[in-house]
Parts: structure tokens; sequence; C-alpha cells
């Protein structure tokens, strides 16, 4: 009977106190001591079952907890929310005021505040533990779990003033720590913690440590799943270049078999350039070697092309000037939204040949090829979109190909320059050979047909100038040859003037210096082109002697100088009546009284700035003038004699250019 009542207190699930029940009421009964005892001992054993379910229920709970804590870890894929999930089920379980999680930090060597869940304090949150320091650092350094119902009070582990103060701006108490730990490797601390005194039974200790055995498998996924993602994005990548650099592989080989094609169907340049633009884009400029456009725009599409640098020279006026498209202005600057002036350019050029490869100036791409250390030609490239660095083997390919295209083309440039000169040089030193006619007529040449002879005068630039005036002379059906330090040209046309003027503004464009032009004509047949070839010398002489270097112009534009330089005129015998016992008394005797007379006109008869402009003495300067006037006759200073004297020292320097 006392049995079955216990039985039935525990089958409704009875709180402790009911089980005294039956022990008072059958005392109250005045039952007798043997029965009491019963009761009794019946009680004890009912408790102490009832004790057992309890921690049985308590533990399937755990379990329980534990098994949906694993599946929702496992459901995780993002590190953060593994650790918070982590944090958030470890104050439930064991239903504290708080818990956190602390990782290793392996570049400091310490740990640090990772997750918290129930914390108040920012402190708290930025904690940093350094090993063995505080209970977290403890745990962290032992592996091994460590708990105190009073923090501050407990002694076993070293206090720390920055760990307390957080501790104690958290407001916390007791504290549970157990490690995360992945095989004998510790990567972090998971606590639990109260504001109150609170013991943590040994249950708890063990429930704590499994959530944190899982915790620590569920990081070290969400890790490893993490780095996955991290593989499967760089090979992601890597697949995505290397498909990127397999079509611009194609673009390549695609664009270098059809400029290839080009070269062997005798294409030109202006054709390379259309085959860049449609592969890459946007607008394409090819440079001569001095960075002057041979053909392209850089300001936007509608590329004017230009066949070679002879018609280059066309579009280029007396103030050395590209007219057009606007390619280059007068202070040479490449116009053109985002326009880089020709230093930039240059600089650019220089080093594109000096690392083999293309190089970016802002929106340019700059491509130079040189032979034998001289730059031969430059490819600037405005995109119209982003280039890939891969792409920019088209525009070196496209540069290579171009330089062989110059170069083919100078090479058969210069081989019928070389026809045409030798032709020319024959016209003018030995007109009396036979076949003159014929040669003539072989480079399409017509002598028959009025023509002008043009000798121009230049310093420096003899390659250049001679490759210019055969470009010339072959697009003009003329001739052209380099005689010594002149360029020497026959070109079709009656108004020597107007084609030397024309010769000499764009020559001197392209050398970059002055160039001066004399010409003769129109002459017709072969008999009058050594006669025009010599007044056209003088022309040029008298342009340079009268100071009017980098002009052009035939007899009939030099006044009265045109009149005495023309064919046909004596000079000498003017200069001997009108100079010459000066000049007879300088030959003698070593002096300089042409000099001294030449300043003393050009100073205006002062014999002080004279004696300046000679570095002499007044009374040298004077003692000089007495002697010119007993050579001259004592009217020589009179003004009609003074102007034949200024005239016949200007004849003078003209036919004696050094004296």
């Amino acid at each position: 009977m006392s049995t079955r009542v216990f039985l039935e207190l525990l089958a409704r699930e009875a709180s402790a106190v009911e089980f005294e029940g039956p022990v008072l009421a059958a005392r109250t009964a005045g039952a007798d001591a043997t029965t009491l005892a019963e009761l009794e001992e019946a009680k004890l054993a009912a408790l102490k079952v009832r004790a057992l379910l309890r921690r049985r229920a308590r533990r399937e709970a755990e379990l329980s907890a534990l098994f949906d804590t694993a599946g929702d870890l496992a459901a995780l894929r993002d590190l953060d929310a593994v650790l918070e999930a982590i944090v958030h089920r470890a104050r439930q379980l064991l239903g504290t005021d708080a818990a956190y999680m602390t990782l290793h930090d392996p570049d400091r060597g310490d740990t640090r505040m990772r997750v918290t869940d129930g914390s108040v304090s920012a402190k708290f949150r930025s904690l940093r533990l350094a090993m063995g320091a505080g209970l977290g650092g403890l745990v962290a350094q032992t592996a091994t779990p460590y708990s105190t119902a009073d923090y501050f009070a407990d002694e076993r582990f070293r206090h720390m003033h920055d760990i307390d103060d957080a501790v104690h701006e958290e407001g916390l108490v007791a504290i549970l720590g157990v490690p995360l730990k992945l095989g004998g490797r510790v990567i972090g601390v998971l606590f639990a913690a109260n504001r109150s005194v609170r013991p943590f039974t040994q249950d708890e200790v063990v429930l704590l440590g499994s959530l944190a055995a899982h915790a620590a498998v569920a990081i070290d996924n969400a890790r490893l799943l993490q780095e996955t993602r991290n593989a499967l994005e760089e090979l992601s990548e890597a697949n995505r270049r290397l498909n990127a650099h397999s079509e611009a592989v194609e673009r390549a080989a695609l664009a270098h078999d059809r400029m290839t094609g080009l070269v062997l169907r005798g294409g030109g340049v202006e054709d390379v350039t259309a085959v860049v633009t449609e592969v890459l884009g946007g607008s394409l400029a090819v440079l001569d070697d001095a960075g002057r456009p041979i053909t392209g725009d850089l300001g936007g599409p509608g590329e004017r092309a230009v066949r070679d640098r002879a018609d280059h020279t066309d579009r280029v006026d007396g103030a050395g000037r590209v007219d057009g498209a606007g390619r280059v202005d007068g202070a040479g600057r490449v116009d053109g939204p985002g326009g880089l002036d020709a230093a930039a350019i240059a600089e650019a050029a220089q080093s594109s040949r000096t690392l083999g490869r293309t190089v970016r100036r802002g929106d340019l791409l700059v491509a130079s090829v040189d032979v034998g250390g001289e730059p031969l030609c430059t490819l600037v490239l405005r995109a119209g979109r982003q280039v890939a660095d891969t792409d920019h083997r088209i525009l070196e390919r496209a540069a290579l190909v171009t330089a062989l295209l110059l170069l083919f083309r100078r090479t058969v440039a210069e081989a019928e320059g070389r026809v045409r000169g030798e032709l020319l040089d024959d016209l003018i030193s030995r007109p009396g050979l036979g076949g003159l006619g014929e040669r003539a007529r072989r480079v399409g040449v017509d002598l028959d047909g009025d023509h002008v002879v043009i000798v121009v005068r230049h310093d420096g630039g003899r390659e250049r100038a001679a490759f210019w005036a055969s470009s010339r002379a072959t697009l003009e059906h003329g001739l052209a040859a380099q005689r010594g330090d002149e360029v020497v040209l026959l070109l079709p046309g009656g108004d020597p003037g107007l084609l030397a003027k024309r010769v000499a503004a764009e020559l001197s464009a392209s050398l970059g210096h002055p160039a001066t032009a004399g010409a003769c004509g129109p002459v017709r047949g072969i008999a009058g082109v050594a006669a025009a070839h010599r007044e056209a010398r003088r022309c040029a002489d008298a342009l340079r002697a009268l100071g009017r270097a980098g002009e052009g112009a035939g007899a009939s534009e030099l006044g009265f100088v045109g009149l005495l330089v023309g064919e046909g005129r004596d000079i000498g015998t003017f200069l001997d009546s009108t100079l010459g016992p000066v000049i007879d008394y300088d030959a003698r005797r070593g002096t300089s009284l042409v000099g001294t007379l030449t300043a003393y006109f050009g100073t205006g008869g002062s014999l002080s700035r004279t004696a300046e402009a000679l570095h002499i003495h007044v009374n040298t300067v004077t003692q000089r003038l007495d002697r010119i006037g007993r050579l001259l006759g004592a009217d020589w200073q009179e003004p009609e004699r003074a102007l034949e004297l200024q005239l016949a020292l200007r004849l003078h320097r003209l036919s004696h250019p050094t004296a």
C-alpha cells in the first residue's frame, strides 16, 4: 500500500514536498514505528527515482537541443551566421544572462572577442585576451574548461586590469569557459556568464563543452566552405581570364593574318589602320619618325588616309601647320578630345621602343618601332572602349607591319629616287649625253613641256630633304637630285616664283628649320636645264644674302638684285668698276677694307658705331676710311656713288658668300 502511493506520486510528476504527505498522514493516524520506517524508506526510494527521472528528462532535453543545434549549424554556410547561432544557443541551453565567444588571432598571438549575445558594454565587445590572461586566456592556454561562481573573488587565474574593467563594466560575476578545439589545437573559447553569483554544475560544463565541440566542427566546416568558395571564385576568375586571353590571342592572330594579307596584296598604311580600328575600335594615327602624322586622326572617327609622306606635305602650310582635320597645330599639339602635346607623345613613343611593348598615356595607347636605334613609326590609338592588356599585341603587330610597309616604300622610293637623281644630274652636268630624253620618258617625265628648275639651300637634314624632294618629284612627274649641300628639283610648271615659295614652305615644315629655294623657268627640252640651274642657284644665294632665309623666289621676285643675278648679267665687270680697287687692295695686303666699308654703311656712317661693330678703335676706322678714299676717289661718299658702292658690296657678298 505504501509503495503504491509513492508510485502514483511519481506517475503524476508530483513535487518533492508532496512525497512527505503519506509519511505525515501515517504519523497523524498513530501508525506504529515499523510502518513509519517502511514509509520513510519507500519515500526515499521514490525521491531517488524522481531525481533520476528528472535528470534523464533534462539530459534528453539537452541531447535534443544539441541535436537541433547540430542541425542548425550544419544548415548554415556563412561563418558569421554560424558564430552567432552558436553563442545564442549556448545562452539558451544554460539559461545564462550572456554568452560570448573569443577566437584565436594567429597574427597577434592572442584571442579577440568575436561574437556576443546579451552583452551591453562596447568595451567588453572589443576586448582582447593575451594567452594566459584572465579566465578565457587560461582556458585557451590550457585547453581545459574553467568556471567561477564569483569572478572577482577567484584567484586561480591571472587578473588583468583592462580585462577586469571590461568584465566589471558588463556586470558579469559567474563565468564558465570551455575551449573550442580542432584536434589538439585550440581555436577559441566559448563562454556562458551570469550577472549574479552562480556555481556551474558539472552537467552544465559538459553541456557547454558538447556545444563547443559541435561549434568547433561547424566553424571549421564554415571555414573550409569559405575557402572552397574562394577557390571556386579564383578558379572561375582564372577560367574567365583564360577565355579572355584565348579570345585575345585569336583576335590578335586574326588581325595579324589580315595585316599580313594586306602586305602581300600590296596594301598600304591606311589599310592597316582600318584593320586596327575595326578590331579595337576608336581612332588611330600613324606618325613618322619625326612625330608628324602619316595617316589617321586622333580627334575621332573619319580618319583621313594619306598615301605616303610626300602626300602628307600637301597639307602643310607656310606656318608649319597640318590642315584638313587639324591634326597638328602650330604649337606642335595633337588636337582632339584629351589630346596630348607632341612632347608627351614623343616620350611615350620612346618608352614603347625601350620596353618593346605598348604604353598607355591617359586614354591613348602608343606603340613605336625603331630600326637600328632610329625611330621609324609610331601608332597612337584613342580607343572607344577599354582595351585589355592582351589586345595591346594587336597594336604592336600593327606597328611592326606598318614599319615593314614604310621600309619597303622607302626602299622603292630611294631606288626610284636614285634613277631620277642620276638623270637630273646628267641634264645639269652632261646635257650632251645621248639618251636623256628616252630615260626621262621611262620615268614619266616629258622634257618637251614647261618645267621649272628649283635649287633649295638648307642647313642639315640632308637625308630627309633628299627623301622629301624625291617623293615630291615622283608625285608631280618631275626629277630631283641631291647635289652637295643643295637639293635640285625639275618640276612641271610655268611660274618659278610660285613653285619656289611652295617648295620652301613645305620643305621648311618637313625639316623643322628654314629651307631657301631659288627658281628659274620655264624651260623646255634638255639644253636649257643647266643654265636654269645656275640662275636658280644664284637666286637661292641672293635670298640668303638678303636675309630672307626660308623663302622662295625666282629672279623676277628679287627686284634690282634679280636683274643682276639673272642668267647673262655681267656682275664681275660691275664689281670691278665700282669696288675693284678696294677688293684688290684687301687681296694683296690681307686687310679688311671691304668689311670696314660694309660696317660703315651699315651703321649709317657713324665712326663710333663702326668701331664698336668691328671691335677696333675709332682712329683705326678713320685711317681705313682715308685709305678707301684714296683708292676710290674723294667723291665715294656722295649719295649716288655711295648707293653704287652699297649695291656692289651686296653683290660682292652674293658672289663671295664667305668673304
